[in-house]
């Protein structure tokens, strides 16, 4: 069923006078609704096709950060968004991917952090308050399960101490709301909509993490930084510290150089328009769009070479 929404939805696209008739389709894997992979992929996907003139992109929904290298080495979208450290495990082949995926890097984009929300009356305070209580930790093929496994076994943890609820992010968040479970996890740029949505009615805060076990991950897992939200992004009543990693946009190593070329391209010599229409595309810095977890594909690296 959805392969045939998916179908109808490109035949209509194709068939509308702005799309061209012409241009090659590519499909851009993204993630679920009320993160930022989606947005981010559809303003992607505008700019390829206004400006790459031969390539019109249509945005996807997809499991996510860890699905999408497999949909790529499978051929069932041809560039998505991941996060930089899962580039990494699928590039490598290490858990919780079995082998290698042929994959390449065309940019380096903006910073995904982990929104870990309780409700601002909540006696959650600290990630080890979790233990015992029920965790929207996003969908099973999303970024933010990496993360959290790091963070269980820095407090000593598994996921049997928490009942985890795999849930998109926008449905996670409005479970909480609703009481329905303790705590909502989103692995997403900032402002994500689907907290927007929340502190839109509702008042919360973030779950911290102990300054010491924020230091240990950082020196076990160098591709994970700390990034500080200020209070006025969610409306809380204090800025939050929250684990950062990079988002990366991939393809197959053997993707066509001129498709990678122009979508490079029509992205970044178009970022101002993003970023007037996208928050998180403002943080995306060219100057360090080519420092990626795994090599660059030859498009891209022709691309960033002229600049």
């Amino acid at each position: 069923m959805k392969k045939l929404v998916l179908i109808l939805a490109i035949v209509a696209l194709i068939a509308s006078p702005a799309f061209g008739q012409k241009k090659t389709e590519l499909l851009m894997g993204t993630a679920s609704m009320g993160g930022a992979f989606y947005p981010v992929g559809q303003g992607i996907a505008n700019l390829v096709s206004k400006y790459s003139g031969s390539y019109a992109m249509v945005p996807v929904v997809t499991g996510g950060a860890v699905e999408n290298p497999r949909l790529i080495a499978s051929g069932d979208v041809d560039i998505a968004i991941t996060n930089a450290n899962i580039a990494y495990f699928a590039y490598s082949g290490t858990s919780p991917y079995t082998k290698k995926l042929d994959i390449a890097c065309v940019a380096s984009l903006y910073p995904s952090v982990l929104h870990m929300a309780v409700p601002a009356k909540s006696s959650i305070n600290d990630f080890g308050d979790l233990k015992g209580k029920r965790v929207a930790v996003g969908p099973a093929g999303g970024g933010t399960l990496d993360i959290l496994k790091v963070l269980l076994e820095e407090y000593g943890m598994t996921m049997k101490d928490i009942t985890p609820s795999y849930l998109a992010y926008g449905d996670g968040f409005s479970e909480m709301s609703d009481g329905n479970v303790d705590a909502a996890f989103a692995l997403s740029g900032y402002p994500a909509s689907a907290v927007m949505q929340t502190v839109a009615t509702s008042e919360i805060k973030f779950i911290e993490i102990q300054p010491a076990k924020f230091a240990s991950i950082m020196k076990k897992y160098p591709y994970y930084t700390d990034i500080t939200v200020s209070k006025e992004t969610y409306k809380t009543k204090k800025d939050a510290v929250m684990v950062g990693v990079q988002n990366v946009l991939i393809v197959k190593k053997d993707f066509s150089e001129d498709a990678v070329y122009k979508i490079t391209k029509a992205l970044f010599d178009n970022l101002p328009e993003f970023a007037a229409a996208n928050a998180n595309a403002k943080q995306i810095d060219i100057k360090k769009a080519a420092q990626v977890p795994v090599p660059l594909h030859a498009g891209a690296e022709k691309y960033f070479a002229g600049k």
